[in-house]
């Protein structure tokens, strides 16, 4: 009964009450999208990077991760790299050769970080090969060429088929000078990336150096990202003299965004329905004013003061769910429209790049956001019916009779 007077009296007064639930869908809507925009800004942010370089999980030697010397190569490596294909996991498997080097040009020189690649094995890890903009990607029979990113190739000035000199030192401290021609450009979502990395055949290097094969890297892809735990905790076991990491333990940073993503999205909605409960508490508030005298006979025909409580906490509770599910539909419409399309930020592509982040869009939220939105939207409404509710059971039936 109470509840169907509920209903009815939300109604009594249909402007207002449609008001009140406009401005909740709008604020709801607004601030769903928002947060999708939010989320998918730092999935997008998460997703490059591993796609671009870190892979799910690395291995290295105990002595890489502290000096990074070309001489701290992992430990018979092609054995390990044999114990980890039969994970089960297991998408795709690439070792790399990673040395500090400088590339030089005629008319500039900087400081990079030197990969040296089985570009087959490259393309099941990363997206490099995807991201190629000018040229080509390596070939597994190529020689002396390199792939750099767009920016390097406007620092030192260079264009495709150009020459460039690449400087390392070899295992004994000796400098290793080599010429390379540039045979693709290639352009990611992190500018300094792009300036800071180059791409050869590995073989190139075991030819440089007079060196059978070895391994600074070996990097896995897995078929799924909740995978990504069990796997690393497995090699951990299986490689306890080698260094194994996650992406998150590679990039902390990232471990944090991904920590903290969903408290951040929970608190900024938080902050939309506190602003909402205020509107919806002083609606409910004029509803009672406006209602003083029907209230107080209520009381005086024996009503129990609680029974009205209870009445005013669900005519809030019913207005916020209409608009807080009204907000949720249009909300997901909203986000489905643009996650399909994108949303293009082309025009923000040199501040973007800062921060590793695409230019395109695509908001997302996950599943378990909505119920616990929908939990926070009737907090909120029993907060906002409150002071009301108490404000109805106070009145004195004789005074309230006579109030017109």
């Amino acid at each position: 009964m109470l509840l169907i007077l509920a209903w009815r009296n939300i109604w009594r007064n249909k402007k207002r009450s449609l008001i009140v639930i406009v401005a909740i869908t709008a604020g709801l809507s607004c601030g769903l999208f928002a947060s999708a925009v939010m989320y998918g800004m730092y999935d997008s942010l998460i997703n490059t990077t591993i796609d671009r370089e870190l892979g799910h999980i690395q291995i290295h030697s105990i002595r890489f991760e502290d000096e990074k010397t070309i001489s701290d190569t992992i430990p018979d490596f092609s054995n390990v790299i044999s114990k980890v294909k039969s994970v089960p996991e297991l998408l795709g498997i690439s070792s790399r050769i990673i040395i500090e080097g400088m590339c030089s040009s005629p008319t500039s020189s900087r400081g990079v970080k030197i990969y040296g690649i089985a570009p087959e094995d490259e393309k099941n890890v990363t997206s490099i090969h995807k991201q190629i903009i000018e040229g080509k990607y390596l070939e597994s029979n190529s020689s002396s060429q390199i792939i750099i990113g767009k920016k390097l190739a406007e620092i030192l000035d260079v264009k495709l088929k150009s020459k460039v000199i690449l400087s390392f030192q070899d295992f004994d401290g000796n400098i290793i000078y080599a010429a390379f021609r540039v045979s693709g450009i290639f352009q990611t979502e992190s500018s300094i990336y792009d300036q800071s990395v180059v791409f050869i055949n590995q073989n190139e290097f075991f030819g440089l150096l007079n060196s059978q094969t070895f391994s600074h890297e070996i990097v896995l892809r897995l078929k799924s990202f909740r995978a990504v735990d069990s796997v690393f905790a497995k090699l951990s076991r299986t490689f306890p003299s080698l260094s194994v990491k996650d992406w998150k333990l590679l990039s902390p940073e990232l471990k944090v965004l991904f920590d903290i993503l969903d408290i951040q999205l929970y608190f900024f909605m938080g902050i939309i329905l506190f602003a909402l409960l205020f509107g919806i508490a002083n609606t409910m508030l004029m509803s009672v004013i406006e209602r003083i005298r029907e209230i107080g006979i209520l009381i005086a025909l024996g009503m129990k003061r609680s029974r009205i409580f209870v009445m005013i906490i669900l005519e809030t509770i019913a207005l916020s769910l209409v608009g807080g599910f009204a907000g949720l539909i249009v909300g997901v419409i909203v986000i489905a429209i643009f996650n399909s399309t994108g949303i293009n930020l082309s025009a923000f592509t040199e501040g973007l790049s800062q921060f590793s982040i695409s230019t395109v869009l695509y908001p997302i939220l996950p599943l378990i956001f909505y119920p616990i939105i929908t939990l926070m939207i009737i907090l909120s409404a029993v907060l906002a019916a409150i002071y009301p509710a108490i404000k109805a059971i106070k009145l004195k039936p004789a005074a309230a009779i006579r109030t017109y």
